[in-house]
């Protein structure tokens, strides 16, 4: 009768969800094993876009990095993806970029991804994929070897010894002024979030004005300066930008979450961007970052309730339909996570996925292992069913299960927000390496393991 509640079944689920459940299993593809070459080959429908957005819904979980890992080798051997960005630092991430496109490292350069979350980046799974594409490049032309990119703008010391150290080399009377500007960051380097507060408190950015006019100067002489390697400029343009764009993070943090993670998402897409319009029209990316991320925020409360906007949002809003979106999914496992900010990394157990959550049907599909193609016209009596909200789990570097229901999950639309989920329906934690206690590690065992300094 109208009016009447859905009949429920056990665990609060209702006979709708189970029919739900039903066309997922219906419509899902089945993964073979990750390390099957069989794996990266049901993602060729993808490889059209230029922009490929690949998930995860936590930081700590093995399979998501490995899963793809294999998406990415395929896209790049056998459909001309030229870089990997992810969500990690610009500094950090340019360790890498040296070592696997066999450039010098940088000199006095510390270690990448020493700083927490150490584990998220420094883990045996991405250190594998590492080693690949080193392999990978190895026998290419340097101009066609595929880059490796960071899009994130946390890492600000190493971004202003980087941009110090090339104007050094290109206009010392610029690193001189360079120097002297952000010298007035300089006793908060070590915990910029002290500087938001202040600034907060004074009432005024005491630095914005410094940092902003090197990068502006930066430009102004970026003719002059390219004459000296455009890889070499961008890298400091962009270690420029970051630090500007730091600074302003850090203060916006004290004024709402949403202005702080908005900041934090436009450097993420714009650094996409310029390196796409940077090497030029045949560019085409895989990003890896965390759903959060990847889904577009206009289909979940991060854009309906908090007016956030999203790295996927602005990747689909400027590339169109070039721009593919992957999520990931699981229902339970362990994860490494920790319980605080700088807290240590634990391998905890995720929670079986609440009944009213997307997860949860997922999961009651019984397929253990799957691709679900979300896009219009594929399979739209599931696409409808699923377009209602309901909640979605997150998971990032801290995890709290006591109160996970407020902590990690959220309401979206699955099928708007994404173009596609990859789901894994029992994952283990990520097995971390260690964090070097030296800048200069035993040379005899850098090859191997360069450039994580072990």
């Amino acid at each position: 009768m109208a009016g009447l509640p859905e009949p429920t079944l056990e665990s609060g689920r209702t006979s709708a969800d189970a029919g739900i459940s039903t066309l997922i299993a219906g419509a899902a593809e089945p993964l073979p094993d990750i390390d099957d070459p069989a794996f990266g080959r049901l993602f060729d429908r993808f490889a059209d876009a230029r922009l490929v957005l690949l998930g995860e819904a936590s930081h700590g979980t093995s399979e998501f990095y490995r899963a793809r890992a294999a998406i990415t080798r395929r896209l790049i051997e056998e459909h001309g993806f030229t870089m990997v960005a992810v969500e990690a630092d610009w500094p950090d991430a340019a360790a890498i970029d040296r070592h696997v496109r066999h450039e010098a490292p940088r000199v006095d350069g510390e270690p990448p991804f020493t700083r927490f979350p150490t584990w998220m980046w420094r883990n045996v799974e991405f250190a594998g994929f590492v080693r690949w594409l080193r392999r990978h490049n190895e026998a290419l032309a340097p101009a066609a070897r595929v880059s490796f990119h960071g899009l994130d703008l946390y890492n600000l010391n190493a971004s202003i010894r980087a941009v110090i150290d090339y104007l050094d080399g290109v206009d010392p009377d610029a690193a001189a002024t360079a120097r002297q500007r952000y010298g007035c960051l300089k006793p908060w380097r070590e915990d910029p979030a002290v500087y938001g507060r202040l600034a907060l408190r004074e009432g005024h950015a005491r630095c914005e004005a410094g940092v902003v006019a090197t990068l502006r100067d930066l430009f102004a002489r970026q003719r002059d300066y390219a004459a000296t390697g455009s890889d070499a400029f961008l890298d400091a343009a962009q270690n420029a930008r970051l630090v500007a764009n730091a600074e302003a993070y850090y203060r916006a943090m004290y004024h709402g979450s949403a202005a702080s993670w908005n900041l934090r998402d436009e450097h993420m897409f714009d650094t996409l961007d310029l390196l796409m319009r940077s090497k030029g029209e045949n560019a085409k990316a895989v990003v890896w970052a965390h759903n959060s991320h990847i889904g577009d925020a206009r289909f979940t409360d991060m854009g309906e309730s908090r007016d956030e906007l999203n790295l996927g949002q602005l990747a689909r809003e400027n590339y169109g339909e070039q721009a593919c979106l992957i999520g990931f999914g699981t229902h339970a496992g362990t994860v490494a996570a920790a319980d605080d900010w700088d807290a240590p990394m634990q391998v905890k157990h995720v929670n079986p996925s609440r009944p009213d959550s997307y997860e949860r049907l997922a999961h009651d599909s019984g397929v253990a292992r799957f691709l679900l193609d979300l896009r219009d016209g594929v399979h739209d009596q599931l696409r409808d069913a699923l377009m209602e909200q309901r909640l979605e789990r997150f998971i990032g570097v801290i995890y709290r299960p006591d109160t996970e229901r407020w902590s990690h999950y959220s309401s979206a639309s699955l099928p708007a927000q994404f173009d596609a989920l990859v789901w894994f329906d029992t994952t283990g934690a990520v097995t971390p390496l260690p964090v070097p206690v030296s800048d200069q590690p035993d040379q005899a065992a850098a090859d191997d393991t360069c450039p994580f300094g072990l």
